[in-house]
């Protein structure tokens, strides 16, 4: 029997599977529409795309290092609870060693994982698991030296932050303590050079408005404005944040008496930038039941 777009449209229409699963299901069964959906529903195929709508804003972020080379992940499902699974965090480490040879996320969710893709096996497991999952983000990072940091780990390597740090010179315990860091404040930049001259722009003429507004002569506010600039400096990029671990000192002071220079550095956190619909608790059981 030929197989129509009309039918491939009206499988994924009730399924929610994508257009090549439509397709295959329906030449598989002859045609037959009720045979496609449950082929669909065997393969789990339905059952994955129909939760794909679903926000993922819990999961895990992995690290991992080899050699001159760190990278981190991100692999996101609905649930905390999810990623206090065995089975996820197996399947999210085996993600971060695949990721060790890719370039960039897609090439990650295109790579080969224990006979499949890596983005297959993220759809046979939110079958299985019956959460929506996606691999979100993949950073990587070079360097003389690379070291990761995982804060609160919920198993080895794995957690809500991941930090990686590139050095050149120093010592790797140096670079944990740059790395706990990170984590704990969060710089946007490595340093002013570094940092969108966009946002920097943006922060300038706030200040300056401020400024304006308590009606002081031009040249005053034009000192004002660099010493507030000066101090945003201080706020947000890593080599001039007092450093955690001896506030006395800023990072990049910090590094040169380790005889350390800090080339990059990455921070992924679980959900950063997704934005959550909150429901009410009766509006949750009964999107539960529902299934």
């Amino acid at each position: 029997m030929a197989i129509t777009a009309s039918m491939v449209k009206e499988l994924r229409d009730t399924t929610g599977a994508g257009m090549m699963d439509a397709k295959k299901a329906l030449t598989e069964t002859n045609g037959d529409m009720e045979a496609a959906v449950d082929w669909l529903r065997t393969k789990g195929l339905a059952k994955a795309a129909k939760k794909s709508g679903r926000t993922a804003a819990e999961g895990l972020v992995a690290v991992k290092v080899d050699g001159g080379r760190g990278v981190a992940v991100e692999v996101n499902s609905e649930t905390d609870f999810v990623g206090k699974n065995a089975d996820f965090q197996k399947m999210v480490a085996g993600i971060a060693d695949v990721a060790v040879t890719q370039n960039d996320i897609e090439s990650l969710k295109a790579a080969a994982m224990g006979g499949k893709t890596v983005e297959q096996i993220v759809t046979d497991a939110v079958a299985v698991i019956g959460e929506n999952m996606s691999v979100r983000r993949m950073q990587a990072l070079e360097g003389e030296t690379v070291v990761s940091y995982i804060h609160n780990a919920t198993a080895p390597g794995m957690g809500k932050i991941g930090v990686l740090v590139a050095l050149n010179g120093g010592d790797e315990a140096f670079g944990k303590q740059v790395a706990m860091h990170i984590a704990a404040v969060n710089p946007a930049s490595l340093s002013e050079e570094d940092l969108d001259p966009a946002v920097v722009e943006k922060e300038k003429q706030v200040q300056i408005d401020i400024a304006r507004e308590s009606g002081k002569p031009e040249a005053v506010i034009e000192k004002m404005i660099t010493g507030r600039m000066q101090k945003y400096m201080s706020e947000v990029t890593l080599v001039n944040q007092s450093f955690v671990v001896n506030p006395d000192l800023t990072v990049g002071a910090a590094a040169k008496e380790a005889g350390a220079t800090i080339t990059g550095f990455v921070r992924l956190e679980v959900g950063e930038g997704i934005e959550v619909v909150k429901e009410d608790f009766a509006a949750e059981v009964a999107k539960a039941v529902k299934g």
